[in-house]
């Protein structure tokens, strides 16, 4: 378990790199937390931070579900998945999300417990939680 605290917007760019020196060759990342807890927000900064232009990586894909985006410095393949929609599985199967979750493109999903039951084992978990003085403490559990 490791933990990291974003006291602040200008804090986010810090944090992204923090958690991007965690990072191994796993490709799945489940992000959860409340609503307003900043799950798209740090999502965000974290592509910034992997080298997607910020014109990009700004948008939630809430209605989209899934919002695909290519790093400029690695060419690499990143997934950001806004799973709050999804009402059952077969929604997600729907969407390709097995596809997704296979490709061994880097994958990040917020409101991951809506499809639970089929998160690769070796999943990263990542609880963002706010604390009292409106900081937020990001918890990965690998």
């Amino acid at each position: 378990m490791y933990e990291i605290i974003i006291k602040s917007p200008a804090d986010l760019s810090r944090a992204a790199e923090e958690f991007l020196g965690l990072m191994d060759d796993r490709t799945v990342y489940a992000f959860n937390g409340e609503m307003g807890a900043g799950k798209t927000t740090f999502i965000s900064a974290l592509v910034r931070a992997l080298g997607v232009p910020e014109e990009e990586a700004t948008s939630s894909p809430t209605f989209a579900i899934v919002n695909e985006y290519r790093s400029d410095t690695t060419a690499e393949l990143i997934y950001h998945f806004d799973l709050y929609r999804i009402e059952n599985l077969e929604q997600a199967f729907d969407i390709g999300i097995e596809d997704y979750l296979d490709s061994g493109a880097l994958c990040l999903i917020e409101w991951p417990d809506r499809i639970d039951d089929i998160l690769p084992d070796d999943t990263v978990r990542v609880d963002i939680d706010i604390l009292p003085d409106g900081s937020r403490k990001l918890t990965v559990n690998d």
